[in-house]
C-alpha cells in the first residue's frame, strides 16, 4: 500500500498531522496501538502563550470547543496552574480567586476524584467550601465494583442521566456562587456541559480526575473521525516492526498486522510519545527508539538522569529524540531524509516549540507544512 505519507503514533501529534495532510489533499495512513496520552489530558494545551486560530479552526471542524483567556485553571489537587488554550471543558479564571463560596459534589464510591483537597486548596484562596457526595440510583452497578467506578464508566451513565445531576444539584446549592464537579460528562456529546452550566444558579467548574480522561478520550473519539471522514486510513491496534532503509531513506515499513503488506510512503512521520506509550525505551544503561535506531539526546551518566527528590522535575523526561532544525530525525548522527519526529517523543529537546499539548500541535503542524510545501514545488 502506497501512501503520501505514513504518520505512526495516533495521538494529538499525530491526528493533527493527519488531519492537517488529508486537508491538502496528501493521502495519508496513522498506525496506533491504540492507547497514547489523550486518554491522560487534561484538557489544557501548554506551551500555547499566543491564540492559535489556526488550531481552534482545526479542533472545532472537528466538533472540538476550545477557547483562548491567560489565567490559571483549578487543578485535581486544589492547586492552581498556568493555562491558555483549553477545551471548552476547563474553566479559566484570571487568578486564584475564583469566588467566594463553592460547592464540592462527587459520588458515593467514586475514589478518583479528591474533594478534601480541594476544599483545602480553595480554601487557602479564602473560598469557604463545602463538599456534598450524591448517592445516585443510576451509579448503584457501579459502586459493587471499584474497577467499574471509573470516570469513562460513569461518564456512560451520565450521558443520559446528567439532568438528574441539574436537578440534585438545584435542591442542594444554597449561597454558593461556584460549584465544582469531576469531569465525567459529555463523554460523548459535548453539549451537555453548557446545558449542564446553564441550568445551574453558579458558576460549574468541572475539575480533572485520575486517568482516563473523558475529555481526552472524547477529544481522541472526535480527532479521528474527522480524520476518517476527511479520507485518512487509521489502522488501530497494530505496531511498526520493522523498516526498510536505504541511503538515509525509508521506503516502507512493516506492521505486526499486515505482515508481508509493506506500507510505502514518500514520507515518514514518527509520533509514538515518550516512555508511556514506548515511544521510547530504558535499560540500565541506556534509552531508545526501537523502531529505527534514532539517536536519542540523554546524559551519558545514569546517575544524571534522575533527581533523588521525587517530587522534582525529573531530567530524563526532557530526553528525547535528536532532530535537525527541521525535525528530520537522525539516525548515526545524520538526518533521515524523509523521517520527521513529533511529538512528545521529542521530549525537551525543541524547546522552541514549547512541551506538552502545545509541543504536539507546533511540531505537528511543522511537519505537515513541509510536507505540503515539498509536494508543491
Amino acid at each position: 500500500m502506497k501512501f503520501n505519507s505514513v504518520i505512526i503514533g495516533g495521538g494529538l501529534a499525530g491526528l493533527t498531522a493527519g488531519i492537517t495532510l488529508q486537508k491538502a489533499g496528501k493521502s495519508t495512513a496513522i498506525i496506533s496501538t491504540g492507547q497514547n496520552a489523550l486518554h491522560f489530558f487534561s484538557g489544557s494545551f501548554e506551551s500555547m502563550e499566543e491564540a492559535p486560530q489556526r488550531i481552534v479552526d482545526l479542533f472545532a471542524e472537528a466538533g472540538i470547543g476550545l477557547h483562548y483567556a491567560p489565567g490559571v485553571r483549578l487543578m485535581p489537587m486544589g492547586t492552581f496552574k498556568k493555562a491558555t488554550l483549553s477545551l471548552d471543558d476547563v474553566s479559566l479564571f484570571p487568578d486564584p480567586k475564583i469566588g467566594h463560596k463553592a460547592l464540592i459534589v462527587s459520588f458515593t464510591g467514586y475514589h478518583d476524584f479528591f474533594c478534601d483537597f480541594l476544599a483545602d486548596g480553595l480554601e487557602k484562596q479564602g473560598i469557604q467550601c463545602r463538599v456534598n457526595m450524591l448517592n445516585l440510583p443510576e451509579l448503584e452497578m457501579l459502586e459493587k465494583s471499584p474497577s467499574e467506578m471509573r470516570s469513562v464508566q460513569i461518564a456512560r451513565a451520565m450521558d443520559h442521566r446528567w439532568e438528574t445531576i441539574v436537578r440534585e444539584l438545584r435542591i442542594l446549592i444554597r449561597d454558593e456562587d461556584i460549584v465544582v464537579l469531576p469531569q465525567v460528562f459529555g463523554l460523548n456529546d459535548s453539549s451537555i456541559l453548557s446545558r449542564i452550566r446553564q441550568s445551574i444558579p453558579a458558576q460549574v467548574v468541572f475539575v480533572g480526575t485520575l486517568p482516563p480522561s473523558v475529555p481526552g478520550i472524547r477529544t481522541q473519539i472526535l480527532l479521528k473521525r474527522r480524520y476518517e471522514v476527511l479520507g485518512g486510513t487509521y489502522l488501530i491496534g497494530d505496531q511498526v516492526t520493522g523498516a526498510h532503509v536505504y541511503d538515509n531513506v525509508i521506503h516502507s515499513v512493516v506492521t505486526q498486522n499486515l505482515g508481508n503488506h509493506f506500507l510505502e510512503a514518500d514520507n515518514f512521520i514518527l509520533a509514538t510519545g515518550g516512555f508511556f506509550s514506548k515511544g521510547l525505551k530504558s535499560n540500565p544503561f541506556d534509552i531508545s527508539e526501537p523502531i529505527f535506531g534514532l539517536d536519542v539526546e540523554q546524559a551519558e551518566d545514569r546517575n544524571d538522569w534522575y533527581n533523588p527528590e521525587f517530587m522534582r522535575e525529573q531530567p530524563y523526561m526532557k530526553y528525547g529524540v535528536a532532530t535537525d532544525p527541521t525535525l528530520h530525525a537522525i539516525a548515526g548522527g545524520e538526518p533521515i531524509k524523509n523521517l520527521f519526529a513529533i511529538g512528545s517523543i521529542l521530549g525537551g529537546t525543541r524547546t522552541d516549540m514549547g512541551m506538552g499539548g502545545g509541543l504536539a500541535l507546533r511540531s505537528a503542524l511543522a511537519a505537515a507544512d513541509q510536507i505540503i510545501k515539498q509536494a508543491e514545488q
